[in-house]
């Protein structure tokens, strides 16, 4: 028996297929990853040879058509997908947000994913959890487990392209993060690094100051690379921090 785990974010859909009793932490069976305009391949190609799962469980930001299309794709194994949509409390978290359904779903489910990953390291503190990717979220959750709420901002490539957009002459080429930037495609690379890296210290610091104590920091998200060398806190790459989350509400377990 077999779970399949989906996590659709506004660029690519991540898939990971898992023994059905896995648990957070646990290393895939399978995995790959495609970009949203090649999902309708799905069937005939990343899952055609895959083994029929028994479950499905979901993570989709990308709105109703797009989840449609996911599940045309699985229609030949005649099973109905679950859905993560964020609620009051799940896996013994509890939502703080005003309207806890209008939280983002990928924000939801990684604070459950990350609250599972700090218990597998023995911390019962405060927890950090930043996802950077087309866009950056910095949520905070408090050592007794309430999602406290939290901050998103443009990734690199939108701040870069609102820039281009917005201001004749900047179509420069990617630079390289520097101290003190003396050409304007350092320049550009280096205010997307410090703003995103300054967002995520200033929480750390409105965190550590609620809780008493410095909060474990882990990053996910295909541009996490590019942030984490300039992050002046102690942080951990963490990779697949969603499916940490899938898997721990699938398995109804308590953090």
């Amino acid at each position: 028996m077999s779970f399949l785990a989906i996590d659709i974010g506004n660029t690519r859909l991540k898939w990971a297929l898992y023994a059905a009793e896995a648990r957070p932490g646990t290393a895939p069976l399978q995995h790959g990853a495609v970009f949203l305009e090649n999902i309708d391949r799905l069937a005939d190609e990343d899952w055609l040879q895959l083994p029929a799962p028994q479950r499905v469980l979901g993570s989709n930001v990308a709105g109703d058509a797009v989840r449609r299309r996911v599940e045309e794709q699985m229609e030949h194994w005649d099973l109905t997908p679950r859905w993560v949509v964020p609620s009051v409390e799940a896996a013994g978290i509890r939502n703080g947000y005003d309207h806890p359904t209008r939280l983002g779903a990928d924000r939801w489910i990684a604070v459950i994913g990350a609250r599972a990953q700090a218990r597998l390291r023995g911390f019962d503190g405060p927890v950090l959890t930043v996802m950077v990717g087309t866009a950056v979220t910095v949520d905070a959750l408090s050592s007794d487990n309430q999602f406290l709420g939290g901050l998103i901002l443009p990734g690199h490539g939108i701040m870069l392209r609102a820039l281009e957009g917005g201001t004749a002459g900047l179509r420069v080429p990617t630079g390289e993060v520097r101290d003190f930037p003396t050409n304007t495609s350092d320049a550009l690379t280096t205010g997307g690094s410090f703003a995103i890296t300054g967002a995520i210290e200033r929480m750390h610091r409105l965190l550590t100051r609620r809780e008493g104590r410095e909060p474990l920091v882990l990053m996910t998200g295909g541009a996490g690379w590019k942030v984490a060398p300039a992050l002046e806190i102690r942080h951990e790459l963490v990779e697949g921090l969603i499916f940490d989350g899938l898997l721990a509400l699938s398995a109804g377990q308590q953090p």
